[in-house]
C-alpha cells in the first residue's frame, strides 16, 4: 500500500514537472525567435570592417590566417576586410592561394600597405594588384616582383646599355624565361582585371622596378593613398569594384573596424612551419624513436619523438618540400645508425654525413630565401650526429676488446681450485662454484688449475704453469 501512495505522489509531481520544464522550453524558444528575428542576416551586412595584419614572409600560416579570415567575413556579414600588409615576399604557392581566396571572396577586400615604412614587396605586389582595391600608407613602396632565382642568377643591367644589351642580360635559359613569362602574364591579367597599370606591373617583374606610395597613386598602380584605417574608409566609400561577377558599391563610411588575431591554431601552424622548426623536430622524433627502439621501456623518447615527428610531418606536408632530400637526409641516419649496429671502421658513418648534409640542403625547393633551412644549423646538427654516432662506434669496439667478465664465456681463462684428487674426471671450484672437471693429467686436491673450456656443464682444465714447475 506504502508503495502505490508513493507511486502516485511521484507521478503526480513528475507530471506537474513536466509540465513546467515544457512551458519553459516554450519560453526560451519564443525569446530565442524573437531575438534571431530582431537580428540581421550575414548577408544584408554589418557595419564593421574585418582588419587582417599580414606581417613578415607571406607562408603557408599566412595562408591559412587570410582564408579563415575572409570565411568569418562572409559568415558575419562584414562590409569590407582590409588585409593590412607589410611583407617582404615568401612562397608562391601560397601568395596563389592568398590571391585565389581574394578573387573566390564575396566580401570586398582593401588591400592596404601601412604603417609608414612599410613594404609590399615580391608576393606582396601581386596580391596588391589581385585586391578589389589598392591602398598605400606615405612612406611605404611595393614592387621588386621578380622570381628570387631569377634575380640571382641575372646579372645587373646599366641604364645607359642598349636594348640588344638589355637583352643580353636577361635570363637566356628556357628555364628561367619559363618562370619570368609565367609571373608577367599572372600580373598583367591580375592589373587588367582590376584595371590598373599593366605595363608597370610587367616592369615590376621583369626588371625588378619599385615605387614609393605617390608614384604608385600617380601611375595608377594603386587606388588610395591613406595614412590610416578610418582614412582609407572614408577615401574608399562609394567606389564600384568587381566582386566576382557582378559590380559593388563600397559603403564604407563610418565603418567600425575590428582586428582579427591569429588563433592557437595559426599560432602553432606559423611556429613549425619555419623550415628550421620543421627540419630540428624532423630530427627530435627520428631520434627518440631509434633510442626508444634501441632501449624499450623508457617510454619519454618514445612518445616525445612520436609527437615531434608527426608535427614535422605536417610542416613538410604544406612547405615546398623536395622528397629526394628527404630520402637522403632519412638514408644518411640510416647509415649512421648502421654504423653503430655493424661497424664499418667509418664508411657507413662517413656516407651517411655526406647523405644528411645533401639531403638537408636540398629539402626545401623553394626560391625564397625566407624559407630556407639555415647552412650553419645543417652543419652544426651534421657535426654533432657524427660525434654521436662516432663515439657510440668508439665505444662499442672499446667494448668488443675487453675480455668477457660475466657468463660462462667469463670462465674461459680463469683459475680455479681441485677439490679432490682425481686422474680424468673430478671436481674443482671456480668463480665460486663447484663445477665437473676433466683433466689430461692426474691432479690433486687443492692444487690451482686453469679452465680451457666449457662443455656443457664440464670444465676442461689444466695445471696452472707455476703448479706444473714445481
Amino acid at each position: 500500500m506504502l508503495t502505490g501512495i508513493m507511486s502516485r505522489i511521484f507521478q503526480r509531481n513528475y507530471a506537474i514537472g513536466a509540465h513546467r520544464v515544457f512551458a519553459l522550453v516554450l519560453l526560451v524558444v519564443g525569446a530565442a525567435g524573437a531575438l534571431w528575428a530582431d537580428d540581421p542576416a550575414p548577408g544584408e551586412g554589418t557595419a564593421v570592417a574585418l582588419v587582417l595584419d599580414v606581417n613578415g614572409p607571406i607562408g603557408p600560416a599566412t595562408s591559412d590566417f587570410v582564408a579563415r579570415g575572409l570565411a568569418r567575413a562572409q559568415d558575419e556579414g562584414a562590409r569590407v576586410v582590409v588585409l593590412r600588409m607589410d611583407t617582404p615576399g615568401g612562397l608562391d604557392t601560397s601568395m596563389r592561394a592568398i590571391i585565389h581566396d581574394i578573387l573566390a571572396s564575396p566580401v570586398p577586400v582593401l588591400s592596404f600597405v601601412a604603417p609608414s615604412g612599410a613594404r609590399a614587396a615580391s608576393a606582396g605586389t601581386y596580391i596588391l594588384y589581385a585586391s578589389h582595391v589598392a591602398a598605400m600608407a606615405p612612406g611605404t613602396n611595393l614592387g621588386a616582383a621578380t622570381p628570387v632565382q631569377i634575380m640571382g642568377g641575372a646579372e645587373p643591367q646599366d641604364q645607359e646599355k642598349g636594348e640588344d644589351e638589355d637583352d643580353k642580360a636577361a635570363p637566356r635559359d628556357p628555364m628561367s624565361q619559363k618562370v619570368i613569362n609565367d609571373a608577367v602574364a599572372y600580373i598583367r591579367s591580375l592589373a587588367r582585371l582590376r584595371e590598373r597599370n599593366e605595363e608597370w606591373a610587367e616592369q615590376a617583374v621583369r626588371e625588378a622596378a619599385s615605387l614609393p606610395a605617390h608614384e604608385a597613386l600617380e601611375k595608377n598602380v594603386i587606388d588610395i593613398v591613406a595614412a590610416t584605417i578610418p582614412d582609407l574608409l572614408e577615401q574608399a566609400h562609394g567606389r564600384e569594384v568587381q566582386v566576382r561577377d557582378h559590380t559593388v558599391g563600397l559603403d564604407t563610411r563610418g565603418l567600425q573596424f575590428e582586428r582579427v588575431e591569429p588563433d592557437w591554431r595559426n599560432r602553432l601552424l606559423a611556429v613549425i612551419t619555419n623550415p628550421n622548426v620543421a627540419y630540428v623536430l624532423m630530427l627530435i622524433g627520428v631520434y627518440g624513436l631509434f633510442f626508444e627502439f634501441a632501449n624499450p621501456g623508457f617510454v619519454v623518447p618514445g612518445v616525445a619523438g612520436a609527437i615531434c615527428l608527426v608535427l614535422a610531418l605536417y610542416a613538410f606536408h604544406v612547405l615546398p618540400v623536395n622528397y629526394a632530400g628527404l630520402a637522403l637526409m632519412l638514408l644518411g641516419i640510416a647509415f649512421m645508425i648502421g654504423e653503430v649496429s655493424a661497424p664499418s671502421f667509418g664508411a657507413l658513418g662517413i656516407g651517411g654525413v655526406v647523405a644528411f648534409v645533401v639531403g638537408s640542403i636540398i629539402l626545401i625547393d623553394t626560391e625564397s630565401p625566407f624559407y630556407e633551412i639555415s647552412l650553419p644549423l645543417i652543419i652544426a646538427v651534421a657535426l654533432v650526429s657524427a660525434a654521436v654516432f662516432m663515439g657510440l662506434v668508439a665505444l662499442a669496439m672499446r667494448s668488443w676488446r675487453q675480455p668477457v667478465v660475466s657468463g660462462r664465456e667469463a670462465l674461459v681463462g680463469a683459475e680455479g681450485e681441485a677439490l679432490e684428487d682425481f686422474d680424468a674426471h673430478g671436481h674443482v671450484r671456480a668463480s665460486g662454484e663447484v663445477w665437473q672437471a676433466e683433466s689430461d693429467r692426474p691432479l690433486r686436491r687443492g692444487q690451482t688449475v686453469r679452465i680451457k673450456a666449457v662443455e656443457g656443464l664440464t670444465l676442461l682444465v689444466e695445471a696452472t704453469e707455476k703448479e706444473n714447475s714445481k
